[in-house]
């Protein structure tokens, strides 16, 4: 069925979606997607963009630094660094040039550092932990590969979405059928939330 949404272009479903909640997005998803133990770590606001994947070594930040040099404006890098927290994969430093070169977000299952500097910027960065001890150097890795973040499966090109909520991802062919669902839902819930404030709420025929 051809609607609205599937005439948007790439640019205009991200953003489109940075007005979406990830929670939201997330029941639309069967409520089954989304990286589990990675939070925000920047000064709030939503994070969209497409994903360059890294597949680093547990505490090795080689092949990140190589996603820094091909990624393109709004890209969201995305490493799977096995859930390793005995060393931080990036610091300010490293959120500083992604940002420069038009990132639209870092996300690491892994650890960082630098927090006090990083929580007090805009530019979007999800980590699992935070530790002092710096990166390992010259381990093996590969950019662009199929990974895992937090036990959710992150393709390059996906559409990752993250908000204080979490993080998210999703194949673009779904996206505009995921958009009209996660709006659907946003507008249902604004009904019911309306409908509390006036002492008119009739049940549970809609739960979260």
């Amino acid at each position: 069925m051809t609607n609205v949404a599937e005439k948007m272009s790439m640019d205009e479903l991200l953003s489109a979606f940075s007005v979406c909640a990830v929670a939201n997005i997330s029941d639309n998803l069967d409520r089954a997607v989304g990286a589990r133990g990675i939070r925000a770590f920047h000064n709030g606001g939503t994070m969209v963009g497409r994903a360059l994947t890294v597949k680093a070594a547990p505490g090795d930040n080689t092949y990140i630094y190589k996603a820094l040099e091909i990624l393109s404006p709004g890209d969201v890098i995305v490493v799977d660094g096995a859930g390793y927290d005995d060393r931080a994969l990036i610091g300010d430093i490293m959120a500083n040039i992604a940002e420069s070169r038009g990132a639209a977000g870092m996300v690491l299952d892994g650890a960082i550092r630098d927090v006090d500097d990083i929580a007090i910027r805009s530019f979007p960065v999800f980590a699992r932990s935070v530790i002092h001890l710096g990166p390992y150097k010259g381990g093996v890795g590969r950019v662009n590969v199929p990974i895992s973040i937090g036990g959710m499966p992150v393709n390059p090109g996906d559409i990752v979405v993250g908000d204080a909520d979490g993080v998210v991802a999703f194949n673009p062919d779904i996206a505009a059928e995921l958009l009209q669902a996660t709006r659907a839902q946003k507008a249902k819930e604004a009904e019911i939330l309306t409908s509390i404030a006036n002492g008119t709420y009739a049940g549970a025929s809609y739960s979260q």
